[in-house]
């Protein structure tokens, strides 16, 4: 009778069995494989401070795109500029609505805060990809990258009727997450074997 456990079986079985083959099928000298999980890793933290950046610019103004003495501590509305400046698409009256509610605004910057500190530790990447498909979602509409004319009637200056930064924002905030990226440089390992996580596999 066999008295030894799998290791893998105390650790959760983490990683998923469909994602141990990456460095396992690598070439023999393992540079395929560790070369993807330090890239994916690198993805992660640079989109991180992404995110972060623009939480605390907002929230102190930094004097970059939040003026000094603007910040959200100032008194200043991290979302009046960027709403009320919508001039395009279906939802232009909507977002004017929103500019400056304070449940837009803290929404926002939870959002800002809580993907950006996910990613740069590594947990919680799918809740993270997740609320920030939803917010790159809400900013595409903003920007409404199909219009070729404002509501003014200038020209939009799109430069792609579907494509831009925040479906590409949203893309790697999926990847990441598919690819775990979390397991390298950061704390998605024991993230994983905390028993909440290992009886609810979304919150990986």
């Amino acid at each position: 009778m066999a008295l030894q456990q799998n290791p893998r079986s105390l650790a959760g079985d983490y990683p998923p069995a469909s994602h141990r083959g990456t460095a396992e099928q690598a070439p023999a000298d393992g540079t395929t494989g560790t070369a993807l999980l330090r890239t994916a890793a690198v993805l992660r933290i640079l989109t991180a401070f992404t995110f972060l950046w623009a939480f605390f610019d907002k929230a102190f103004g930094w004097g970059y795109a939040t003026g000094a003495g603007k910040g959200w501590v100032d008194g200043g509305s991290p979302t009046m500029g960027f709403l009320s400046g919508v001039s395009a698409g279906p939802m232009e009256s909507t977002f004017h609505a929103w500019a400056g509610d304070a449940w837009a605004d803290w929404a926002f910057m939870l959002g800002l805060l809580g993907i950006g500190v996910a990613l740069l530790s590594g947990i919680a990447l799918r809740p993270a990809a997740l609320a920030g498909t939803a917010m790159m979602a809400l900013m595409w509409a903003a920007e409404w990258p199909p219009a070729r004319h404002l509501s003014d009637g200038s020209p939009s200056m799109s430069s792609n009727p579907v494509i831009d930064y925040h479906v590409l924002y949203a893309a790697v905030l999926v990847l990441v997450a598919v690819a775990l990226a979390g397991r390298t440089w950061g704390l998605g390992q024991p993230w994983a074997r905390l028993p909440l996580v290992r009886e609810n596999r979304w919150l990986l």
